[in-house]
């Protein structure tokens, strides 16, 4: 479900982008910017967009970390742990 809701994030950012471009090349076209402006503008945008993506994965990432832990669920370096202190008691 969590996949889902990000695939759904990044499939309405890419037609965001898509719509942007446009609305920017019609101003090109009409002569409003120039290519130069209009490829900074797109630059400038996809930037903060992945910015943006990976404040979002460090913000999910964490609230995950904290789920698991209030649910009390193993994580993998816990497994890890309890792995190498069976190794050693052998």
């Amino acid at each position: 479900m969590l996949k889902d809701l990000i695939n759904i994030g990044i499939g309405s950012a890419l037609i965001a982008k898509e719509r942007v471009e446009e609305e920017l090349n019609k101003l090109v076209e009409k002569g409003k910017i120039s290519k130069e402006e209009a490829s900074k503008l797109i630059d400038d945008a996809k930037e903060k967009a992945k910015e943006q993506e990976e404040k979002l994965k460090s913000s999910i990432k964490e609230a995950l970390k904290d789920v698991l832990k209030e649910l009390d669920i193993a994580t993998k370096e816990d497994l890890q742990k309890l792995k190498e202190e069976c190794l050693k008691d052998k």
